[in-house]
């Protein structure tokens, strides 16, 4: 087999895996994702883009606080949005992503 046959492995890392194996219909592990699993999820996103939007600000400390809160630990992730002019997180995202610790 030439390289140029040579299935190139597709990244799980990064922001856009998840995109590109949906649009795929392919998961990680090579399994073809359910039909239902997708038209539920084409649904859903749907209904997201048509939603107004309040701000990019806004938009921006909700993504920093949803993903930060899985690798950055509270007191951190608190100063670095205050650092930036971002409100300090609230006491429901405090719950919520560090379970009220």
């Amino acid at each position: 087999m030439t390289s140029e046959n040579k299935p190139v492995a597709e990244s799980t890392t990064g922001a856009d895996a998840i995109d590109v194996a949906i649009a795929k219909g392919i998961d990680f592990d090579g399994s073809p994702i359910p039909e239902a699993k997708l038209n539920l999820y084409n649904q859903v996103m749907g209904l997201e883009a048509g939603r107004q939007r309040s701000g990019v600000s806004n938009t921006m400390r909700s993504r920093i606080v949803r993903i930060g809160a899985k690798h950055i630990p509270q007191d951190e992730l608190n100063q670095m949005l205050t650092q930036a002019d971002f409100a300090p997180l609230k006491e429901k995202e405090i719950a919520f992503y560090y379970g009220g610790k």
